[in-house]
Parts: structure tokens; sequence; C-alpha cells
């Protein structure tokens, strides 16, 4: 909980100080709050809420998926390609895309659980294959979706009016349905319980009874179903995809949201708020940045910088809470 206070009250500050210095002596008012900006905030905390619980999902297990980007690109590829060139219905195409994402999870998981490889190396070997594959099927060519997946693109771009100016951007709706979903099975099921306890201590896990290898092979499939769909709203909020780059760096974000919303890297410890808030952050510094910096040119070493700092936050943590134990 200290950990959720935390980012909270840093995700407070941040949106203080960018208010302040985004303001506009011309209009008198304040740019970081004008509609635009606040809708087009919360849709990326929206779209990138989502892979953040997808890599969260893998590291309370004491895992790591580097293959998020790659997965949302074969969703970006694959989802056009069904709708425009075999002309799916756009509410079976969808799905299909997601489930197919899926299947690389469970690929995944087969090859850390029944192979013994290490995630890292796994999920390396996938971000580097996924691509290339996607590369060589769309020839590199953009795959757009045209006017094939009108009902499809609400929920990537849609709003929910709340006023005359501003409207809540579907996607954060779809990150709240997601989030509770993964409240419910984290804290109410003897699942969600089981995978904490897998990430502390996989060995102690299994004494206990637990089935570690069923659940490290569900982890990476929520994994990948999440970057699946994360995948398909972001193809539906810009309306094309092209292999070499879409999707490129999304598995950093997805981590360092994780990372900074207090999942531990080690595993074991996590809470879904946390994350949400982590992934909000991770938004808001960019939009910081270009408002304040008027340049983006920063955003990749603020990804960076963020991922350390949480890294040696949760080290000096956990020393600290081990002094006081031996006290």
């Amino acid at each position: 909980m200290k950990k959720v206070v935390g980012i909270a009250v840093l995700l407070l500050v941040v949106g203080v100080v960018t208010t302040l210095g985004s303001f506009d002596p011309e209009s008198g008012s304040y740019t970081f709050l004008s509609p635009f900006n606040l809708e087009n905030l919360l849709q990326r905390i929206g779209l990138y809420g989502v892979l953040s619980l997808a890599a969260a999902f893998v590291i309370v297990t004491g895992g790591v998926d580097l293959s998020i980007g790659a997965v949302v690109c074969v969703a970006g590829c694959v989802l056009p390609w069904l709708l425009r060139d075999l002309e799916w219905s756009p509410w079976l195409a969808m799905p299909a895309v997601v489930l197919g994402c899926g299947a690389i999870g469970l690929w995944h998981g087969l090859l850390v659980v029944g192979v013994g490889l290490q995630p890292f190396v796994v999920t390396l070997c996938g971000l580097l294959l996924y691509r290339g594959l996607m590369r060589a099927f769309t020839d590199d060519q953009t795959m757009g979706l045209g006017d094939t997946a009108e009902g499809l693109r609400w929920f990537a771009t849609g709003k929910v009016p709340l006023t005359a100016e501003f409207g809540l951007p579907v996607p954060l709706l779809v990150l709240a349905v997601v989030a509770l979903a993964t409240w419910v099975l984290w804290t109410r099921t003897v699942a969600g319980r089981h995978l904490f306890a897998l990430g502390r201590s996989e060995q102690a896990a299994r004494f206990s009874g637990v089935a570690t290898g069923r659940l490290t092979i569900l982890a990476y499939v929520v994994c990948s179903l999440l970057a699946g769909l994360g995948g398909c709203l972001f193809v539906l909020d810009v309306n094309s995809a092209q292999a070499s780059s879409f999707g490129n760096f999304y598995e950093l974000y997805a981590i360092a949201g994780a990372v900074l919303g207090g999942v531990a890297l080690r595993g074991g410890e996590g809470t879904v708020l946390g994350v949400v808030l982590g992934a909000a952050l991770m938004q808001l510094l960019p939009n910081t940045i270009r408002l304040l910096g008027d340049s983006d040119k920063l955003e990749f070493a603020v990804v960076g910088g963020v991922i350390l700092l949480g890294a040696c936050a949760d080290e000096g943590l956990q020393h600290w809470l081990a002094r006081i134990r031996r006290r």
C-alpha cells in the first residue's frame, strides 16, 4: 500500500507541476488542462495501461515478457488482413486475433515450463521472430483498415460525453474493465494467490501443492491475450500498421508502468491499482516533456530512467525491510 500511495503522490506532483508550467499568458489558460490534451492523455493511459497489466501478470510470477511489442505488431498486422483481404466480420476478426495472440503466450509458457528455457531468452527470441515474420508476411507494406472496422474503432477512438467539451475516452473504460477483472483474479481467487506465491518462491509453492507449471503457462497466456487486445486497440486508433515500426518499444512502456506501479521484478508483489497508476505516470511524463520542453527527444531516456529508479527503489526497500527483520 505504501508503494501505491507513493506513486499516487508522485503522479499528483507531476500533474501539478505540468499544469503550472503549461500556463499560456496569451490565452490565460493552462494547456495541460485543455479538453484536447486531457482526452489524448487519458486515451494513451487506457491503451498503455492494458499492456502494463499484461506485463504485470508475468512479472508477479518472477518472469518477464519482452515480446509484448512484437505481439502488438502481430495483432496490428493480422487484424487489417482479416478485415480487408479476407473480408471477415469485425466482430469475428478481433476475437480471433486476440485468441491467436493468446496462443503465442501458450507457446511461451510451454517453452519455459516444458523445455526449461529462461523467460528472458524465450521472449527475446519471440520479439525478433514475430516482428520478422510480420515484416515478411506484409512485405513491409502498410496494413490499412480503411472503412472495414468502423464499428470496432469506437473501442479505440470513441468518447463517452461528460460535458459539452470533454468526453471520457473509451480505451480508459476498457482499461477499467481489464483492471477490475485482474483485481478479482489476483485478490479473490485461489489461482491469483497462487500466482503471487509462485513469484515469492517457486520451490516453496511447489512443495505446498501449487501447480506451478500450469500457473506459469496461464500467466504467459493472459499476458499475450492482453497484448493482443492492446494491439487491436492501437491499430484501430491509428487505422493502419507497418510491421517494421508498429509496437516498437511498447514492451518497455509496459514493463516500466508495472515496475513503477510497485510490481517487484523478483516477483511476488504488486497491486492492480499500482500498475494503473504506474502506467498513468508513464504517459504523464512524456506529456510533461512535450508541454514544458516543447520536444519529445528525452522520452526514451525518461522510460529508461524510470525503470532503473523503480528497480533501485525496490532493491533498497527489500534491504531496508531485511535490516528491520534482523533487528
